[in-house]
């Protein structure tokens, strides 16, 4: 079945400078606030978390291209640009008149998107004389990232891993370790909020919100360190917008231009990196372009969520983030997804959401694990958990536009392999896999006791 196409280009067709959505959005996010005085926050208020530069670039509303630092883009040509590929072969497979494009970030040497954001991440904390690192990671492809950057600019590196995928995927953790980076399971007993948890709830097995408590916490507590993040805020979608931009370039390469671009959700960071280039030919040249953010049905903060401000952590380390969310002590179930399970969206995708410039579709796991294994015997490649959902996505539409009988050009991101996710897909073939689903009901129930600012 496989009979793909691939679409190429050099490396001096890297992207020299980031695409800054928010200067061309029509209605602009709401401000972050201080959680103590309810104001809104301004870039230095953030230095005490991040490298200045990067809280400079989070609060920029003013620069639409934000330029590469020469070494960043040094270190992407290792393995950028990245493929754009015709998926014939699972074309073929669904008898669809759709075109269906992905960009492959699954070339990276960590295996995801990941290190789109790691690399100038970690260089803007060298540049500034910072000598360590704290994040989270939820299935690991962040993490892998980050210790990969660290190690390459001679920073020391945490990485607070959800305790469910600290066990699920083990050789995440090892490629961790492997980098020399140091991994815990969270929630641990290393910090305040680790222990809290574990004391109200002994056998807690983590959430994205619970690691980024605890890699805050340490980060705040260390000399000389900041904490890094892998999704969800401005600067990370900012940095992740080389794939569209590449994908552009590849588009018009192959004579098409996309109807739908697909990205699969968690916090934001691949679904914008895919996203936002193609959105603003659609806020400035009239395109109309559809754009779906595919979430886990057990983590369905687009599709089920209350738009309020809300922390980005369980503790309430962080500031006030005006998102969809299912609230920040949200406990998601242990779905194989583990980068998908995080109770909100970032603030320019749930912003671009509310004023209906993005659509959201939640997905039952069985069937992302179905379309992972569609897509791995047609076009040989076998899917990380959290892609999946976007290749669902695309096999939704590539079936509806078979049903309707138009033509239909899909790009969706291809952000991970699933190659150190192996466990998942025995589980899935010997039947052991479950779908998990959360009802409008239990999302009411906790966030009601969210602060309601808007």
């Amino acid at each position: 079945m496989i009979d793909s196409k691939k679409f190429l280009l050099q490396e001096s067709d890297i992207p020299e400078a980031w695409y800054n959505v928010v200067v061309d959005m029509p209605v602009k996010p709401r401000p972050i606030l201080n959680p103590q005085t309810k104001e809104a926050m301004k870039a230095e208020d953030l230095y005490p978390i991040f490298a200045e530069e990067l809280a400079n670039q989070e609060m920029n509303t003013t620069d639409r291209w934000i330029e590469i630092p020469d070494e960043v883009r040094e270190m992407y040509r290792i393995w950028r640009p990245t493929p754009l590929v015709r998926a014939r072969g699972l074309e073929k497979m669904l008898d669809t008149p759709a075109h269906i494009y992905f960009k492959n970030e699954s070339v990276s040497p960590v295996g995801s998107h990941k290190l789109n954001s790691a690399i100038p991440q970690a260089y803007y904390n060298k540049k500034q004389g910072v000598t360590n690192i704290t994040t989270e990671t939820g299935a690991g492809q962040w993490g892998a990232a980050l210790s990969m950057a660290a190690k390459h600019f001679g920073l020391e590196l945490a990485v607070y891993m959800v305790k469910v995928s600290y066990h699920q995927k083990p050789y995440r953790r090892s490629i961790m370790q492997t980098y020399g980076a140091q991994v815990i399971a969270s929630p641990s007993m290393s910090t305040r909020a680790g222990r809290r948890i574990l004391t109200d709830t002994p056998n807690y097995q983590g959430s994205l919100g619970t690691a980024i408590s605890e890699a805050i916490e340490l980060a705040q507590s260390t000399p000389n360190c900041k904490y890094t993040l892998g999704s969800v805020f401005n600067h990370v979608s900012l940095h992740q917008t080389v794939i569209g931009l590449e994908a552009e370039k590849q588009m018009e390469m192959a004579g098409e231009y996309p109807d739908v671009v697909i990205g699969c959700f968690g916090g934001g960071s691949n679904f914008a990196g895919i996203s936002f280039p193609f959105l603003r030919h659609n806020f400035l040249d009239g395109r109309n372009t559809r754009f779906i953010a595919a979430e886990p049905a057990s983590c369905p903060k687009l599709t089920k969520g209350v738009f309020q401000y809300d922390f980005g952590d369980e503790a309430g380390y962080t500031p006030m983030i005006p998102m969809l969310t299912l609230g920040h002590n949200f406990s998601p179930a242990n779905i194989h997804a583990g980068g998908l399970r995080y109770h909100g969206a970032g603030h320019i995708v749930s912003q671009m959401k509310q004023d209906g410039f993005i659509e959201a579709v939640d997905i039952p796991q069985l069937e992302t694990f179905k379309a992972a294994t569609m897509f791995a015997q047609s076009e040989g490649i076998i899917p990380a958990p959290e892609s999946s959902h976007a290749i669902a996505t695309a096999i939704r539409e590539a079936l509806k536009a078979k049903e309707e009988g138009v033509q239909k050009t899909i790009l969706f991101n291809l952000s991970g392999h699933g190659l150190i996710d192996m466990a998942a897909y025995d589980s899935y073939i010997s039947g052991d896999l479950a779908n998990y689903e959360v009802s409008d009901e239990d999302v009411a129930r906790n966030v009601a006791s969210l602060e309601k600012i808007i």
